[in-house]
């Protein structure tokens, strides 16, 4: 029997995939997103509250890089094996889901907990946030193998050929937060500690249901504990699909860290705040792209794998199209609304000021860049993974991190919030570039 992501028409695959996808990353930004918004409204204290938040930022980062690390690297070897017709192989990428997840969380752990203090002074942390900022991290931290084995597996029953299921866990996870949120943080009086809490507690809801899928829902693949074991013929080959995609995450981690201290030197002590009230609203507009990218890895995978060159190209044409169309979207609203979107996070002044001017210096070039997010998962998906991991060095590291260094020494605070997106149009021309190379080829 011929698989749809063979015949079906494109555009059908894209609504089937992406939209789910997108429902699924939207998901996702909105657990940080409500903690935010509660945290920034804290009576008397939700300013320092927020400001302490950014100072955790670098290590949800480092989480979330190696939930995707894992994720990304599952299902483009899971599209490709399923696409080859290799379903024994399929299964055993899987089973190295939870091994991996659990080796990683435990090294997270013990060099998030013993060198916490350090490391968030080094982040931006000062006497009067410190203690804010480890009530939440502590709390976080017990929730890392829940979130990064979870989700992980949560991505690839997208792969496995159920994306709705995959959406639907995640909206119900973050109803969950959504509604314990206000329960712990103002009912319990237990502030920002009440927002991690929360956010746990629906790691924990997405961990417990897709184990219970993978054992004995009505999964394809399964989880069976005789094939627990590290494995390097498939560790290897998750870690090289995957590491494109979390470098970007570790490199963002880094950037955060040279934000939060040019923040600091450059402006004023809430200038954290604001940065992190902008990299949240960011995150708002580039989800639904990350989403479409996440949707279009298995579509492209396959078809690779299949040697139907010209539907991948639609693939990515179309994925790239649709993303500018979100991004057009954000951007218009952000120079429209700034001040509103603002509001959903913090109501002070001072702090008003400030996020509103950085966030329209910060996504200047939006609707500009969608390749800049799209070009690095196509190499990632066809295996050129060489490709796509130098377009995340380039990006983060090579042009982004002197850029933070020398422009506010010229342009003060103003020349911190336009590193990244003159990084971005760079980026999305080379991006142009080699993908324009790369379908020569087809």
């Amino acid at each position: 029997m011929s698989s749809p992501l063979k015949s079906e028409p494109i555009h059908r695959l894209l609504l089937k995939y992406c939209i789910p996808a997108i429902i699924s990353m939207m998901t996702v930004s909105l657990y940080n997103t409500v903690d935010r918004i509660f945290i920034g409204h804290i009576p008397e204290i939700g300013n320092i509250a927020l400001t302490s938040l950014g100072t955790v930022l670098p290590f949800i980062t480092l989480i979330l890089a190696s939930e995707l690390l894992i994720t990304y690297g599952v299902i483009a070897n899971l599209s490709l094996k399923l696409g080859e017709k290799k379903e024994a192989e399929a299964q055993n990428f899987l089973n190295q889901v939870p091994v991996l997840g659990l080796l990683i969380s435990l090294l997270l752990i013990f060099i998030f907990t013993t060198f916490k203090a350090p490391l968030l002074t080094l982040f931006g942390a000062t006497k009067t946030t410190l203690p804010l900022a480890t009530q939440y991290l502590d709390i976080m931290i017990l929730g890392i193998p829940f979130y990064i084995i979870g989700f992980s597996l949560m991505a690839s029953i997208r792969s496995e050929g159920n994306p709705k299921r995959a959406a639907l866990i995640l909206i119900a996870s973050c109803l969950i937060n959504v509604i314990l949120d206000p329960i712990f943080i103002f009912t319990f009086d237990l502030g920002i500690a009440g927002a991690a809490i929360a956010t746990v507690i629906s790691y924990l809801f997405v961990f417990a249901y897709v184990f219970y899928y993978y054992t004995r829902g009505a999964s394809n693949l399964k989880l069976k504990p005789s094939l627990f074991k590290p494995r390097r013929t498939y560790i290897i080959p998750i870690l090289i699909f995957g590491l494109s995609t979390s470098l970007v995450q570790i490199m963002t981690a880094l950037v955060q860290i040279l934000f939060n201290r040019s923040l600091a030197h450059y402006g004023t002590p809430l200038s954290i705040g604001a940065f992190t009230t902008i990299t949240t609203i960011t995150n708002l507009a580039l989800m639904p792209a990350i989403g479409i990218n996440q949707g279009c890895v298995p579509i492209i995978g396959y078809n690779y794998g299949q040697r139907r060159f010209d539907r991948v190209k639609s693939t990515f044409i179309l994925g790239t199209l649709a993303s500018t169309v979100i991004f057009m979207v954000g951007y218009i609203l952000i120079q429209l609304i700034p001040e509103h979107l603002v509001r959903f996070f913090n109501s002070d002044e001072m702090l008003l000021t400030q996020t509103v001017s950085g966030l329209k210096y910060y996504l200047f070039t939006l609707p500009l860049c969608a390749l800049a997010t799209t070009a690095p998962n196509l190499f990632q998906a066809i295996g050129q993974s060489r490709i796509s991991i130098g377009l995340v060095v380039l990006r983060q590291l090579i042009l982004l991190v002197p850029l933070i260094i020398f422009l506010p020494t010229f342009f003060g605070l103003t020349g911190v919030w336009i590193a990244q997106p003159i990084t971005d149009l760079i980026i999305s021309l080379l991006a142009f570039y080699l993908v324009k190379r790369e379908f020569k080829h087809y």
